[in-house]
């Protein structure tokens, strides 16, 4: 895999520049306390996720869809009897995700400034626009960045669209993520570079089975290898 090549390093957002699935799985947890009078937890679990994967192609990912599947799952486990105490615990959990500090990945500020001395760097990631705003400006990251794209899904298409605003060719472009399935498939698929670099908690959305075999895909443990090879 040659990387002499590459002019635009694309970094994910969430979890791959900052923690968000732990926010989630916590909510999860809180949700599955506040209804265990009515369901079993793994039932209660089972049946959000469902919920969740109904409404996605409604409401697209972030916080405020979440909260709203959460509120939707609620209403079906107490047979649409859901006491407003409970309708407001559970506005709360969605409340307190958006105000939760930006915890950043260990080592990415010193590789994005590093990175970006040499290249030219994009922030590409889906979710809600207004939360993803806020989240890097808290960040602090805002300033190794050329361009911001937030979309409501990362698809091949997407990546496409992506490469040609930027003017560079697919060779040109790699794309950085914690997602096999968001952040690396779709990439190599058009022919482009993809770097994983997992994290500890992924959604089963998100999880994929086959193992990648590419010659633009390297897996690292930590965002600091990556100034190793470029």
């Amino acid at each position: 895999m040659s990387l002499h090549n590459i002019k635009v390093i694309a970094f994910d957002a969430d979890d791959t520049l900052w923690v968000n699935e732990t926010f989630f799985r916590r909510a999860e947890e809180e949700f599955c306390d506040l209804l265990e009078a009515y369901l079993p937890r793994k039932e209660a679990h089972k049946l959000l996720f469902e919920v969740e994967m109904q409404n996605l192609p409604l409401y697209g990912y972030g916080i405020k869809p979440f909260t709203l599947s959460l509120i939707e799952a609620a209403i079906k486990i107490t047979d649409g009897n859901l006491h407003t105490d409970l309708l407001e615990a559970l506005i709360n959990i969605g409340k307190q995700m958006l105000q939760e500090p930006v915890k950043l990945i260990d080592g990415i500020d010193r590789t994005l400034e590093e990175l970006s001395k040499k290249y030219k760097l994009v922030m590409a990631t889906k979710g809600d626009l207004l939360d993803q705003e806020r989240k890097l400006i808290k960040s602090g990251l805002e300033k190794y960045f050329h361009h911001i794209e937030i979309v409501s899904d990362k698809t091949e298409k997407q990546y496409r669209k992506l490469v040609k605003h930027l003017d560079i060719k697919e060779e040109e472009f790699l794309m950085v993520g914690n997602s096999l399935k968001s952040d690396i498939l779709p990439v190599l698929n058009i022919g482009a570079h993809a770097f994983h670099i997992p994290f500890h908690t992924t959604w089963v959305h998100e999880m994929v089975d086959e193992e990648v075999k590419h010659p633009n895909f390297r897996s690292f443990v930590k965002a600091t290898e990556l100034l190793e090879i470029l």
